[in-house]
């Protein structure tokens, strides 16, 4: 069975997508250099955009895993064009984890793309096509946190630093929660496959309130401390202060003032 996309066209970037990421690039450049009037705005619109790139790069790695294990039919889906209006739920793909940045400073994915389980065979296929979206996720984490644990933050402006600390958080939150292993969820399709077709069928009615159930739960005072010191506790191994990604998720939020403990 062949593993490539019947037409170049299935594989060719979006230009959806390189707009995303032109964004990106300004607003990130905008806060760098203080170009900006308001540092808040391009924290924002540079944060924002740059967590829908790493969305897009999430769901291509299931869409690319899927593609190598049996399921050609993710290139004629759009899948591999990295174009998020290809998904098939754009609110649940990219407005709802929007909002949740927004709403709680949390980096939870959405469901986005169909992948044909039918066509695959072996359960560890399965299972890396599910892993495939959080791994990006702990890789762009890596990348955003290189700075902070190479001791490379020599000259960089502290609005850039706090945004770049920002997006860490949002990408190792992703990770995390991607990992757990509730239906609807990367983590319970991880194990999914390894599970009798008798449970599978007796969870299957729960998958579609996965993502919901666990943002709820965040909601709850108790769980949503142990979660974050959890999360600061990772980033702090990795260089990333407290105070760095509570200025970042302030500046993100420009529309409530700046505290001036972060004295940007």
């Amino acid at each position: 069975m062949t593993t490539a996309a019947t037409r170049p066209s299935d594989r060719r970037v979006s230009p959806v997508f390189l707009g995303i990421l032109a964004v990106t690039a300004v607003t990130g450049w905008a806060t760098w250099t203080g170009f900006a009037a308001e540092p808040g705005l391009a924290v924002f619109l540079f944060v924002t955009s740059a967590w829908v790139v790493s969305l897009c790069l999430h769901e291509y790695a299931h869409a690319r895993t899927a593609l190598h294990g049996g399921d050609i039919s993710v290139g004629a889906k759009g899948y591999l064009t990295l174009n998020p209006m290809k998904y098939t739920h754009a609110l649940l793909s990219v407005v709802l984890p929007v909002v949740f940045v927004i709403m709680g400073g949390i980096g939870l994915p959405g469901g986005a793309v169909f992948i044909e389980r039918g066509r695959i065979r072996g359960r560890w296929k399965h299972s890396l096509i599910s892993a495939a979206g959080p791994l990006t996720n702990v890789l762009f984490a890596v990348v955003c946190t290189a700075p902070f644990w190479l001791g490379a933050l020599d000259g960089v402006p502290p609005a850039f630093r706090f945004a770049l600390a920002f997006l860490a958080l949002l990408q190792v939150t992703a990770a995390i929660l991607n990992f757990l292993p509730v239906p609807g969820l990367d983590g319970y399709g991880v194990i999914e496959p390894w599970l009798s077709y008798g449970v599978r069928r007796q969870v299957e009615p729960f998958a579609p309130f996965g993502l919901l159930f666990v943002f709820a739960l965040l909601w709850v005072p108790s769980v949503n401390g142990v979660f974050f010191d959890a999360v600061d506790g990772l980033l702090g191994v990795l260089g990333i202060e407290e105070l760095d990604t509570y200025c970042g998720f302030d500046l993100f939020r420009f529309w409530r003032g700046s505290d001036e403990l972060c004295g940007v």
